[in-house]
């Protein structure tokens, strides 16, 4: 069965430039625009690997992140976080709440998929 993966993210633009670099690699791909939509989507599917923006309306990537990771629902799920907040006490925070990895945007396409074949 093919590797699934969450792409959470509220820019249109950035989840094209996700869905497109993904689509054709052999994943299952879900997609979500808010953090309860994320949530939701990571109980329904229970997706090896959630890419997840920090900027998000509803609940925050660090939010989503924490509640996911504490839950034993969906802790299994690897959660890699994508965002333009690019301090390194953002980078620093998001691991804290059980992020794998952390990326900065604008992000290079060999990254994001260097990251992903890391955490599956």
């Amino acid at each position: 069965m093919p590797k699934s993966i969450l792409i959470v993210e509220d820019s249109p633009m950035e989840m094209k430039l996700l869905l497109g670099l993904l689509e054709d690699k052999g994943y299952r791909l879900f997609s979500a625009t808010d953090g309860d939509e994320a949530v939701a989507a990571a109980q329904r599917h229970h997706p090896d690997l959630i890419l997840l923006d920090v900027v998000l309306p509803k609940k925050n990537g660090f939010q989503v992140c924490r509640q996911l990771k504490s839950s034993p629902d969906t802790a299994a799920s690897k959660i890699v976080m994508v965002s333009s907040k690019s301090l390194e006490m953002d980078r620093y925070w998001g691991l804290k709440q059980g992020a794998d990895d952390y990326l900065v945007k604008p992000f290079n396409p060999a990254t994001v998929l260097a990251a992903i074949e890391k955490a599956i």
